[in-house]
């Protein structure tokens, strides 16, 4: 049997109140929030970060997770679900790398295949899709890697800097996963 949320490289784990500190700065930095979010680039306090963290834990429609180093323990990113349907067994999924030193050495894709799994397995949902904008060109190739597929456009969705972008959906099925 397989353990759960233990990776090679991370661990997916509970947020622990240290991890604020560093969660601010990621939610601090307009570059990081315009490739995670669709929302406004605005900063975030402390208090409005705990008190995120505190409704994801106490709702029963969302799970979240730190992305920690497993060698030094440290959060090096988020991801979790979302708008959970449980008579429906679908889920919306999220992830983002707040460290860039961990960008482009495969912490992504670990930590996306480790939280599938468990979308699958644990919580046994049938259905997990995600929304990316047009020019996170990056995520896209993570999520086609992992075998999600490009499903619809919400054409010219986000507004950035004047210009318009499209939003792509993205899903994956169960039984696509386990093939």
């Amino acid at each position: 049997m397989k353990t759960l949320l233990v990776g090679k490289k991370i661990d997916l784990t509970s947020f622990m109140d240290k991890d604020i500190v560093e969660i601010e700065k990621w939610y601090n930095d307009t570059y990081f929030l315009r490739f995670f979010d669709t929302r406004p680039a605005l900063p975030h306090s402390r208090n409005e970060i705990t008190n995120e963290i505190d409704e994801i834990k106490k709702s029963r429609d969302k799970y979240g997770f730190a992305i920690r180093d497993k060698e030094t323990g440290n959060i090096i990113g988020t991801c979790g679900f979302e708008d959970i349907q449980w008579n429906n067994s679908t889920a919306v999924v999220y992830i983002g790398i707040g460290n860039t030193e961990y960008i482009h050495k495969g912490v992504g894709r670990e930590a996306l295949n480790l939280l599938v799994e468990f979308g699958f397995y644990e919580l046994n949902l049938y259905r997990i899709q995600l929304n990316v904008i047009a020019y996170n060109e990056k995520a896209i190739k993570l999520y086609e890697m992992t075998g999600f597929r490009k499903e619809g456009v919400y054409r010219e969705f986000v507004n950035r800097d004047g210009r318009r972008f499209d939003m792509y959906l993205y899903g994956i099925l169960r039984t696509e996963w386990e093939k």
